[in-house]
Order: structure tokens, then C-alpha cells, then sequence
């Protein structure tokens, strides 16, 4: 009986997780209403307070879920290659592309540094990607790939830049944007070669 009381509660807020995702995607933070997301899944307001405590606390946690599925998605592309300087290349076009998912784009890139402020973002940001941003090019230093410099502004710079390239090829619909935008960092980085 607990397990399956265990069960019911994760699947329910499994359900309001998708829910929330695919409204705070769609429709935006502000215009999404948390007993609306109940009802959607076909559960008392409620149930959604008691997993979640607010609409905020349903964002957080889906921008959590999003977040690590874009650190997830970056690092896997970056491994695909052997060769470390690849490594970062790779990983710096698997984020920008991923702007243009919609729930990357309105939920990490335009509504979270928003509704949560600023150093909240960058935490949830650090925990999911921004440390493998880091550590690639701290790397890189190490190997003598790229300059001896400190790395943690170099990481910021970087990652400061990908989210403006990102936040633009998401409002961009020209085809080109996108091999643009990767030609240009691959000249941006370039830079950094000893």
C-alpha cells in the first residue's frame, strides 16, 4: 500500500512537471496558472501546492529538470570527440542549437533569470552547465592548448556570450543563423589558441 501511495506521488508530480514544462514553454511564466496545471492532469490546486508550494516553486523545479537535460545534452555532444579542443567546440554548438528548443529558449534563456533573479539563474545555471564550461577550459590551460590564464572569467565571458547567441538565434529565423553564429564562435575561440 505505501509503495504504491510512493508510486502515485511521483507519477503525479511526474504529470505536473510535463504540464507545467509545456505551458511555462508555450504560454510564459507570467501567463500560466498553477490550478490550471492541476486540473490539465486532473488534480486538486490542491495536490499541486502540496508538491510544489507556488507556481514559482513548479517553475524552479522544471527549470532544474530543464537545465540538467541541456548540461546533459552539451556534455554528450562534447564527448563524442577525443580530442579536447573538439571537445569544447562541440559543446559550445550543442547549447547554442538547443535555443532553439522552445523550452530552453523561454524557460532557461528568457524567463528564469526573471522570475527566479539573477544569482539564482546563475546557481542552477553553475550546477547544471557552466562548471563543465570551466573545467573543459581549465583543460585546455592545463594542457597548454590554450594561454595560462585565470579561467573562472574566461569561463563567464564565454558562457556570457553563448547565452547572447543563443537568446538571438532564438528570435532569428533566418536559415543562416545558426552557421553563422557557429563560424563566429569558432573564430572567437580561435582567439584563445596558443
Amino acid at each position: 500500500m505505501a509503495v504504491n501511495r510512493a508510486e502515485q506521488r511521483a507519477a503525479t508530480r511526474r504529470a505536473l512537471l510535463t504540464e507545467g514544462r509545456r505551458r511555462f514553454a508555450a504560454d510564459g511564466y507570467h501567463a500560466v496558472v498553477l490550478a490550471e496545471v492541476a486540473a490539465a492532469v486532473g488534480v486538486t490546486k490542491g495536490a499541486a501546492y502540496h508538491h510544489f508550494a507556488s507556481k514559482a516553486g513548479l517553475f524552479r523545479a522544471v527549470v532544474a529538470e530543464v537545465q540538467h537535460e541541456l548540461g546533459e545534452r552539451v556534455a554528450d555532444a562534447a564527448m563524442a570527440h577525443p580530442d579536447p579542443w573538439e571537445q569544447l567546440r562541440a559543446g559550445c554548438r550543442a547549447f547554442l542549437a538547443a535555443g532553439a528548443d522552445p523550452a530552453v529558449r523561454r524557460i532557461v534563456l528568457v524567463d528564469a533569470p526573471t522570475v527566479l533573479g539573477w544569482d539564482e539563474w546563475r546557481a542552477m545555471d553553475e550546477d547544471s552547465s557552466a562548471r563543465h564550461l570551466a573545467e573543459a577550459l581549465g583543460s585546455l590551460v592545463t594542457a597548454g592548448i590554450i594561454a595560462d590564464q585565470p579561467v573562472e572569467p574566461l569561463a563567464r565571458l564565454l558562457s556570457g556570450a553563448m547565452n547572447e547567441a543563443a537568446l538571438w538565434l532564438a528570435r532569428t529565423d533566418g536559415p543562416g543563423a545558426l552557421p553563422d553564429t557557429e563560424r563566429a564562435l569558432d573564430r572567437l575561440l580561435a582567439g584563445l589558441r596558443n
